[in-house]
């Protein structure tokens, strides 16, 4: 039974580390809602979405969301995109557990202080877990030719050779 136990929490807690790694640089709906996305607006113009995980760092859905802007603009034959408009949104979670506060500790010892086989008198521990989800969302406009000196505006080959070394595509 000892045996039977220590296998399903070793399970248990495979099946956890598996699911708690950041969001990898794939299509959005390829086996969950996390992901890039984007639409069409006009035929230089579209808008750009990275959704991440809450294991994916406010950085790396970012950096996804500049990646997959400097991928579509080579895509559809541009050389550089200008960023019109970008927003990052965050989604925080609050998950909480309570567990019963008993004055016994160990092996069914009392705890010392407040007498033998007695609760502390009715405190619960409440554990609370903060989880944040980061999307990150922009507007950009493709063009051909030789960029402009603005700051919003990025040469794709650059970005897709600068942080290709950080994109994370699913095994």
């Amino acid at each position: 039974m000892r045996f039977t136990k220590t296998v399903l929490a070793g399970l248990a807690v495979s099946l956890l580390a598996a699911c708690a790694t950041e969001t990898p640089y794939a299509p959005r709906g390829q086996g969950s809602g996390y992901g890039y996305s984007e639409q069409s607006i006009e035929s230089n113009r579209y808008r750009v979405t990275f959704r991440g995980n809450s294991t994916t760092s406010r950085e790396t859905v970012e950096n996804y969301l500049l990646y997959r802007s400097a991928e579509l603009t080579l895509q559809k034959g541009f050389d550089y995109f200008v960023v019109v408009e970008d927003e990052t949104e965050r989604t925080t979670r609050y998950t909480g557990n309570t567990y019963p506060g008993l004055a016994f500790y160990g092996r069914g010892r009392p705890f010392p202080y407040y007498g033998y086989g007695y609760p502390w008198g009715g405190f619960n521990d409440f554990d609370i877990r903060e989880s944040n989800r980061y999307t990150a969302i922009a507007y950009i406009l493709m063009y051909k030719g030789q960029k402009p000196r603005q700051p919003n505006a990025y040469t794709a080959r650059e970005v897709v050779d600068n942080l290709s070394r950080f994109v994370v595509r699913p095994q």
